[in-house]
């Protein structure tokens, strides 16, 4: 097995140009220096410093308890041993809800290490957007399943199926990405609509049960290790055992992923709602 090396760091420009040229990059999360090292070998393109961290790193039941802390402390782990990778971290439940909260998070977890910061919302985001890409914080905006709010949706449904919410999330993209959003994650979305917001917008758009048509893929690291703590999601896949991985290579599953995704062979049917 090949591994890869880079030595030019991934920026928002650099995944603005694989858009343009139609080449798909790869994006998991990490939380720790050791994996991020492994990561950099393997040559994936962005690194998500996840709430996800919450549930699996201390075992919490959601991602709610995740605190700006827990986020500043994973991030400066991980951007010790990073190598290539843009790193977005999450700014955590509740930690954005003004103005003031949303800059004084953005502030710790950049400083901290991240190149840009990930939200979950809708248009209500606008001004938070704005204001923070005035002030040099690249901003990536999370629709679709946003498990912040699992309350509200009633638990982890897919999100956009009906006509009516396709066309507010459409709406919802518009705004934010007018008022300066960087990069798109849409999360269990049916793959059409993925398809037609990756296709209608020119920042880059990242997909997680959202079909192979996005512009980027992304999944939590320890699932795809098959390491699950929660009910298996559709579009997740183990690298480590699938593509004849049947060594326990760590890294080799991230160089399959990242192949994977660079292929078009991941997400496949069997991954994707419609």
């Amino acid at each position: 097995m090949t591994y890869l090396t880079h030595t030019a760091p991934i920026t928002l420009s650099t995944l603005a140009k694989y858009k343009k040229q139609g080449e798909k990059f790869s994006c998991l999360t990490c939380y720790d220096a050791s994996f991020a090292y492994l990561m950099a070998q393997a040559g994936i393109d962005v690194i998500l410093v996840g709430d996800s961290l919450g549930m699996v790193v201390q075992g919490q039941a959601s991602t709610l308890p995740v605190t700006v802390a827990d986020m500043v402390y994973h991030t400066a782990n991980v951007a010790r041993a990073n190598r290539h990778a843009l790193i977005m971290t999450d700014l955590p439940f509740m930690s954005y809800a003004t103005l003031p909260d949303a800059i004084a998070s953005s502030r710790a977890v950049m400083q901290a290490g991240a190149n840009m910061v990930k939200i979950e919302g809708g248009s209500e985001l606008a001004d938070t957007v704005k204001v923070l890409t005035d002030n040099g914080v690249p901003v990536c905006v999370h629709l679709g399943l946003t498990p912040q709010s699992v309350n509200v949706l009633g638990g982890y449904k897919v999100q956009g199926k009906t006509d009516t919410q396709a066309d507010k999330l459409l709406k919802d993209c518009e705004v934010l990405v007018n008022a300066g959003a960087g990069m798109i994650v849409l999360e269990c979305v049916p793959a059409k609509l993925a398809k037609a917001v990756t296709e209608r917008f020119a920042v880059p758009v990242i997909g997680i049960g959202a079909g192979v048509d996005t512009d980027g893929q992304v999944l939590v690291m320890h699932d795809m290790l098959g390491v699950y703590t929660q009910k298996v999601a559709k579009f997740v896949k183990d690298f480590l055992k699938d593509d004849g991985n049947e060594t326990g290579d760590i890294l080799g599953a991230f160089v399959n992923f990242h192949q994977a995704v660079k292929n078009k062979t991941f997400p496949s049917v069997e991954h994707t709602f419609h």
